[in-house]
């Protein structure tokens, strides 16, 4: 089984091995956040927890075709001990269950091209749903033989209105133990390799997500924002089991609440366009966090 997969990775990244001779089949996280101070009139701080789950699976249907899938799940929690207005969402618990799936072409040597479906259940799992429809198309091209990069954009129907990302992934090993990997501005990874177990290196993520709340609330929403920076340690425990720490700092970090009915036209990174929306909660500051996780790599080199 395990020669399997690594066949079936292999024909997935080809010619990405040059600088990434392993890829992670699942992780688990964890991540937690030191507590944050509200904005007046809370007089009281927030903790805020996430737990993640991620799984990858290319299948080969053909010479130059792989079907890709993407499972990621995402739980965000932020509580208090503070007394909250009433109409302001508390405790949150919002859940996040994202796929991404479609076609990877390969037209030559360099040039590629990838369509993902991108559907996600927004849930807060306590009577508020929403199915949000989304997808992912990227062209590839392959510049030297440690330099692959892809083009193009993203598309999301969040529950403020239209939400588009301009992408740019690179795969870069500009040394002998250093490498670049990222789909911007989404995540970034820079990494030294220091020896075959052991790697250190910064850490980028910003995801822009939608929920809502349940008639509690009247059916608002939470738009969560944040962009967070770190440092990490990833050593291997044994086998092809790996774990990562991370501490870092969370910028611009918020779950704004907003009325069902609250809408923009159209909205790309930090920029909603004609958003007259009145928030609903209360802010609390940015702040540090740290997290681990524990990974399933898969050498692709054996």
């Amino acid at each position: 089984m395990r020669h399997l997969l690594a066949f079936l990775f292999l024909v997935y990244t080809g010619a990405l091995t040059f600088a990434q001779n392993s890829i992670d089949l699942f992780t688990i996280g964890a991540q937690y956040g030191i507590p944050s101070d509200y904005e007046a009139p809370i007089d009281g701080q927030a903790l805020e927890t996430i737990y993640s789950l991620n799984a990858k699976l290319p299948i080969p249907i053909g010479e130059n075709d792989i079907w890709y899938s993407n499972l990621s799940y995402y739980n965000f929690n932020v509580d208090t001990d503070s007394d909250i207005p009433e109409m302001m969402a508390n405790p949150l618990g919002l859940h996040a269950i994202i796929l991404q799936t479609g076609l990877y072409h390969h037209f030559s040597e360099d040039k590629g091209f990838m369509l993902l479906a991108m559907p996600r259940l927004m849930s807060d799992f306590d009577g508020g749903s929403s199915f949000q429809f989304g997808g992912i198309a990227m062209y590839e091209k392959r510049f030297h033989d440690r330099l692959l990069m892809r083009f193009g954009a993203s598309y999301n129907q969040e529950l403020f209105g239209p939400f588009f990302v301009p992408l740019v992934f690179l795969n870069w090993q500009f040394g002998e133990d250093w490498s670049i990997e990222g789909l911007l501005p989404i995540y970034m990874k820079v990494k030294k390799q220091i020896n075959e177990d052991f790697s250190v290196g910064f850490h980028e993520f910003a995801l822009v997500m939608t929920f809502p709340l349940n008639e509690d609330y009247k059916h608002d929403y939470i738009e969560r924002n944040a962009i967070e920076l770190s440092l990490f340690a990833r050593h291997r425990v044994k086998g092809n089991i790996h774990a990562e720490l991370r501490a870092g700092y969370s910028l611009s970090r918020s779950y704004e609440q907003f009325a069902e009915n609250q809408m923009v036209d159209w909205g790309i990174p930090t920029v909603r366009v004609n958003d007259e929306r009145p928030i609903l909660s209360v802010p609390f500051n940015d702040g540090p966090f740290i997290s681990a996780r524990l990974v399933y790599n898969l050498p692709l080199d054996d």
